[in-house]
């Protein structure tokens, strides 16, 4: 046993294979972890209280690093190929081994926690870390145990992260020296060769969106939520940079999380127990929410200080413009906790169409929302990544390709057997541009895009009159209050109705063109979801 401040932990690794470490300090406070971070050189504090750290040479995912060991467990059941990258069972265990003999005579920092706000179906974690930032990250990332709970505790996943591990490739099988593996028959992450935090909290993401759709029948998913006054609850798919984060933080609404949920037979529940927002451009105005949450306790990645103070300068793009902040959501005064609420009454598909075709609000039948769920279409625009001079057309299935184990079919289905089972409604919003593409066109007004949500969330759309779109097939309501009538119908917005036409159709082929890789994957309701053009051979 050791004493930390006024309580005490039993400290065992012997399970995990990890002996004569240095120390191993259990369960840290956030001041302690505080505390350690600035005594080991980790980081800074700001003049809110929060803790400036820094992620080293990567700044984000590696998602060409991350692998699934394929063995028994997993062989028939993962959606093998470029995003989940099997692993060899011997390779793993050699690479454990090689950590655990690194972690030798190191100072460690142990996180219990769990994942899943849902008491029936929540994931026990315990994560071992190198850096006492890192540790800190896990507190405020995944939810927090009771004292009475930590006496308890029996971890089922476990992440062990050694930044500055580093694979050697010609032995180890890894790509490079940088690895983020899932061994679902160990039950175990291993990371190494990279600082960035986000790997722990995509690795648990990933290992729920095995887990729950093929064990437990409870659809995993990658979005925000919200719930009202009234106990409406409400999803927010969407990919960055078309309005997710935005337009569910409603002051009105409680926040059940911003990033990863479950929905089981009776409620939708957060995986996690914070937040992990982007800073870039930050500012009290845009996103007071956010500002108020980077506080004592909340941490910011590599975000840089304005000259001669400890004032973060959020306009600062020097280290990457995925600047970020992880802070609890507790941090945030509407926050619903536990974060849980009842089914969804609305499902919110974000997109930022930059070619200017797609509706700024549009209702879906169960056909369509299964296709465009697996689709994932938002557009990039200049400036927005090196190299993209002009709109390009990005396709993530279910809104977050990169963290399913499973074929996206999978969970299509299940989305759209819920929608049948519970009469959900599913709308299209396009946060993009209107009249005209990119350069040409404008950017949807956020008054109009907020007062739309908001009549679909009031119900004030279920009555209106409808139109269907010539190509895409979607109900585009003809009224919707606080909005001009010109601007629900995008063709009525063009100029020149002829290139809305064509550019119409050069989109839906783009769809087509994406499609075809799940197409035999895909039951014939799904199919009758797409686009109402002909592509040619």
């Amino acid at each position: 046993m050791k004493e930390i401040g006024k309580r005490s932990f039993t400290m065992d690794l012997s399970g995990l294979g990890i002996a004569d470490a240095k120390e191993v300090l259990w369960n840290l406070s956030p001041a302690e972890l505080v505390e350690e971070a600035l005594s080991n050189g980790e980081g800074y504090l700001t003049d809110t209280g929060a803790l400036m750290c820094d992620t080293g040479s990567f700044t984000g995912r590696s998602p060409k690093d991350r692998y699934i060991v394929r063995d028994a467990e997993t062989a028939e059941s993962v959606w093998w190929g470029d995003i989940n990258i099997a692993f060899d069972p011997a390779k793993f265990d050699a690479l454990y081994q090689k950590m655990l003999a690194h972690l030798k005579g190191r100072k460690l920092y142990v996180r219990d926690a769990y994942a899943g706000a849902h008491p029936e179906y929540r994931l026990n974690l315990r994560v071992v870390n190198t850096l006492a930032w890192h540790n800190l990250f896990c507190h405020n990332m995944f939810l927090r145990l009771s004292e009475e709970e930590l006496e308890q505790h029996t971890p089922e996943f476990t992440i062990i992260n050694a930044p500055d591990f580093m694979a050697d490739p010609a032995v180890d099988g890894t790509r490079q020296a940088n690895f983020a593996i899932i061994n679902f028959s160990r039950k175990m992450i291993l990371l190494g060769g990279t600082g960035y935090a986000g790997e722990m909290k995509k690795g648990i993401f990933s290992v729920l969106n095995y887990l729950l759709p093929h064990k437990r029948n409870t659809l995993s998913m990658h979005c925000s939520a919200n719930v009202g006054q009234d106990g409406d609850t409400a999803i927010f798919f969407g990919l960055s940079g078309t309005g997710k984060t935005t337009l569910s933080a409603d002051p009105n609404r409680g926040l059940i999380g911003d990033d990863e949920h479950g929905w089981t037979e009776d409620s939708v529940f957060n995986f996690e127990g914070g937040c992990y927002a982007k800073v870039v451009d930050l500012t009290r105005e845009k996103e007071p929410q956010i500002w108020d949450a980077i506080r004592f306790g909340a941490i910011v990645e590599n975000t840089r200080f304005k000259p001669g103070t400890r004032e973060v300068d959020y306009t600062n793009k020097s280290v990457t413009e995925n600047t970020r902040t992880a802070y609890p959501i507790n941090h945030i005064d509407n926050a619903v906790e536990p974060s849980r609420a009842g089914i969804p009454k609305n499902i919110f598909f974000l997109t930022a169409d930059a070619f200017g075709v797609l509706p700024p609000i549009s209702r879906l039948n169960k056909c369509q929302a299964m296709y465009h769920f697996i689709s994932g279409y938002t557009a990039k625009v200049a400036g927005t990544e090196v190299g993209v001079t002009e709109p390009q057309t990005t396709f993530s299935a279910c809104f977050g390709a990169a963290f399913l184990p499973l074929h996206p079919t999978t969970y299509a289905e299940m989305l759209g057997k819920k929608m049948t089972e519970h009469n959900v409604n599913v709308w299209l919003v396009n946060t993009g541009w209107t009249g005209g593409v990119y350069g040409v066109g404008s950017r949807m007004k956020l008054g109009y895009t907020r007062a739309m949500i908001t009549a679909a969330l009031t119900g004030e759309l279920q009555d209106v009159s409808y139109s269907k779109h010539p190509v895409f097939g979607v109900e585009m309501p003809v009224y919707c209050p606080n909005v001009p009538d010109q601007v629900l119908n995008p063709r009525n917005t063009w100029s020149d109705k002829e290139a809305y036409d064509h550019k119409a159709h050069d989109l839906a082929k783009a769809f087509i063109k994406n499609f075809e890789k799940y197409a035999s994957y895909a039951n014939e309701e799904i199919l009758a979801g797409a686009p109402e053009v002909a592509v040619e051979a």
